[in-house]
């Protein structure tokens, strides 16, 4: 079969397109002939040795799947071939002509939503559904910045938080072209992020009061600088591989997280317990089977571009979820 490996860390150009034998699935997993693969930053930090945990090089990465069912193991039930679903992949391998995944991580794709929205879900509407629940404890009439709210996470943050009741939902962007996309979701303001000024420009969306809940998906000096947004008795969460890597604090900010009564949560879906993240996952694929929540497609490659991929995410020159296309 065709497959990307990563034979090494380092750049976009470590990824090759690889002829390798196919896999064969094992006691409670599923293969997948595969149609779709999610991209995310998390792949990029992986493919520059940045995270532990990586498979013992040559690997196939990617870690979200959707494609249709075409052998199963043994102790399978309710997945036989021919079944179309969308899977999490904990040990990678999404990039490639298929790829096996554990039949537990593994979802029935409703008729009405398709591979490419399905593969949108798995890492991103677990992060919204219960980023806003859970990590912000996001409540009625509250008001909320969202960073990259054009992204594969934060378009979906935006539309949930409005399901959830947010009064006031202030997006993020970095680019012009992406305001108009932002609002269109339900976003009822936005600021440039390019510009220095953009936690003024929060507060000045929310009357100089600054949002009851700041989500940080960056890590250096972004998250000291996420604190001038935030209001008092605010909450600032911070999500994302990003947000793991160089973040600092001075005396100063936490002086000042004190004295607003503010709080600081770190909020992680792959370190919570499995039903609660599928059960989001499940949620997320009803909610889209039904028109009331939009997967964003940006921009797709096919598999043999997954480099191109890379690089277009890495500049963050993308929209919504990048998607890899499996011919």
């Amino acid at each position: 079969m065709k497959a990307i490996r990563l034979h090494q860390f380092g750049g976009p150009e470590e990824l090759r397109l690889d002829d390798v034998p196919m896999p064969q699935p094992g006691e409670g997993e599923v293969r997948l002939r595969v149609h779709a693969s999610g991209l995310n930053f998390t792949d990029l930090a992986l493919r520059e040795g940045r995270l532990p945990g990586a498979p013992p090089r040559p690997f196939i990465p990617g870690m979200e799947a959707a494609g249709v069912v075409d052998a199963v193991g043994p102790s399978v039930e309710g997945l036989a071939p021919g079944t179309r679903v969308v899977a999490i992949l904990p040990a990678q391998g999404a990039f490639a002509t298929h790829a096996v995944a554990p039949a537990a991580t593994t979802l029935r794709i409703p008729d009405a939503v398709s591979f490419e929205q399905a593969v949108c879900l798995p890492a991103q509407a677990p992060t919204a559904l219960l980023g806003l629940r859970e990590g912000a404890r996001l409540r009625e009439g509250e008001s909320v910045y969202i960073p990259s709210a054009a992204g594969g996470v934060g378009s979906l943050l935006v539309q949930v938080a409005k399901r959830m009741g947010a009064s006031r939902i202030i997006g993020g962007v970095s680019r012009e072209a992406k305001r108009a996309l932002v609002s269109r979701l339900g976003a009822d303001a936005t600021v440039d992020t390019s510009r220095p000024d953009w936690p003024e420009q929060v507060r000045e969306a929310t009357r100089g009061l600054g949002a009851d809940v700041v989500f940080v998906a960056g890590g250096g000096d972004l998250p000291g600088q996420s604190l001038r947004a935030l209001a008092f008795r605010g909450r600032l969460v911070l999500y994302g591989a990003e947000s793991m890597f160089g973040t600092q604090w001075s005396i100063e900010q936490m002086a000042g997280v004190m004295a607003q009564n503010q709080s600081i949560t770190g909020f992680a879906t792959f370190t919570l317990p499995f039903e609660p993240r599928h059960a989001a996952l499940r949620e997320a694929l009803s909610l889209v089977e039904r028109g009331e929540l939009q997967p964003v497609i940006g921009q797709t490659f096919p598999l043999e571009a997954v480099a191109r991929a890379h690089q277009a995410l890495a500049e963050r020159s993308t929209t919504g979820k990048v998607v890899i296309r499996v011919e």
